[in-house]
């Protein structure tokens, strides 16, 4: 495992490397279309079928296939040019998303447009998170990291926040077109600013594995490293507090309210979330280790208070606080990749976003068949409280991990 930070990184230094730059905008760019892009699917889907299953359903379906495609064409990362991987992907997802604004088709092939369009982010996501160390060195990718995800959570604030409001002027098929040209701007964004590298080269002089080898071997890697394996754990907890995004729409109707109350709500977690991420780069880099297990906890503690049926702004509250203390996955996510080796981050990278993910869109989509029985505030609560004893068992073991100091060299 890289060794712990000793000193924390200044953000104007951090900004001084022009392709962090590149990669900053490029990712500020597609995630505000794609909340909008989510905004007006959801509403689509409820509008015809005015299902809260339904609904919950196809937003975990921006989820739920990173289950086969993350493992499965994440290792592209590591066998091609990750700058190459990164372009092509995005105008692939251009296309798709071009397509999905289509006001003829069928719901059904919506859906399987948004799988392939989930597919083609798996790739993309695994190059640009495994790039991200090589641009940003030491505590500088720490706090890059941070810088971006603030900006992306800043991004689905404004997204969800006036998504609504571009639906109603721009149509659900106007939304969808905004969100291609962003993956086309990206795309042009990465091969402007960003330098083409070779693909990371192996520690040995052997032979390269095959392509399911090297699959097998990122799984391996994260599944028998303790650090590893309670980090992945820690961060599929998120998959408890997620739930607010897939229930927003029926939530609001549940407790009296409409769309643009659910677009607010919706806003609520990743506004949380910017200042929980600004609050942690204020700790020391060793202390923020210390504080994942019980910002997990605090992550889904919050809903259980949902049971209530609070009005708009409790609930505001509640999701914001849940979405302040979601930033452990900031923390989480570096000392992951910084504890892979670089030939190996593409796979491994894809492993944890599968997990991540998956558990996202398997606890949405549970939520969703709770909230058909029991309602959406009553679902909220029990998915609240499955998730803080997760929490509690993932803080734990990562606790043992960190005692027991095993690291990837140590693992072989």
């Amino acid at each position: 495992m890289a060794s712990g930070v000793i000193e924390r990184a200044r953000w104007r230094d951090v900004f001084g490397h022009a392709e962090f730059r590149a990669l900053f905008l490029a990712g500020v760019l597609s995630v505000a279309g794609d909340q909008i892009a989510r905004v007006a699917l959801s509403v689509l889907v409820f509008d015809r079928t005015s299902s809260a299953g339904l609904t919950a359903l196809t937003y975990a379906l921006t989820y739920i296939p990173d289950l086969l495609f993350g493992p499965l064409l994440s290792g592209l990362a590591d066998r091609y040019p990750r700058r190459t991987v990164m372009i092509i992907t995005d105008l692939a997802r251009a296309v798709l998303v071009a397509t999905m604004a289509i006001h003829a088709l069928p719901l059904v092939v919506v859906m399987l447009l948004l799988i392939a369009l989930q597919a083609c982010g798996s790739p993309f996501n695994a190059a640009r998170g495994a790039m991200l160390p090589s641009v940003l060195p030491g505590d500088h990718y720490v706090l890059g990291k941070a810088a971006n995800d603030m900006v992306v959570q800043f991004s689905q604030v404004l997204g969800f926040g006036i998504g609504g409001a571009v639906v109603v002027a721009v149509g659900t098929s106007g939304g969808l077109l905004l969100d291609s040209a962003t993956f086309v701007l990206s795309a042009i964004l990465v091969r402007i600013g960003v330098h083409q590298r070779p693909v990371p080269a192996a520690d040995t002089d052997a032979p390269p594995a095959g392509y399911l080898r090297d699959l097998v071997d990122g799984v391996s890697l994260v599944v028998r490293t303790p650090k590893l394996r309670a980090l992945v754990i820690l961060a599929t907890v998120a998959g408890f507090y997620v739930t607010v995004e897939g229930l927003a729409v029926p939530y609001a109707h549940d407790i009296g309210r409409g769309t643009t109350t659910a677009g607010l709500l919706l806003a609520a977690s990743p506004a949380g979330c910017v200042v929980g991420m600004w609050l942690i780069t204020l700790v020391p880099p060793a202390r923020r280790l210390e504080l994942l297990g019980p910002l997990a906890i605090a992550a889904c503690l919050p809903l259980v208070l949902c049971a209530l049926a609070p009005g708009p702004i409790a609930t505001f509250c509640l999701w914001m606080v849940s979405g302040a203390a979601s930033a452990y996955h900031l923390p989480t996510s570096a000392a992951f990749v910084q504890s892979v080796p670089d030939r190996r981050r593409g796979q491994a990278f894809g492993v944890a976003g599968t997990a991540l993910k998956g558990s996202q869109g398997a606890g949405i989509l549970l939520a969703g068949g709770l909230a058909e029985s029991i309602g959406a505030p009553h679902a909220l609560a029990v998915m609240g409280l499955a998730g803080t004893l997760l929490a509690a068992a993932a803080g734990a073991a990562w606790a043992r991990a960190r005692r027991i100091g095993d690291d990837f060299a140590e693992s072989q």
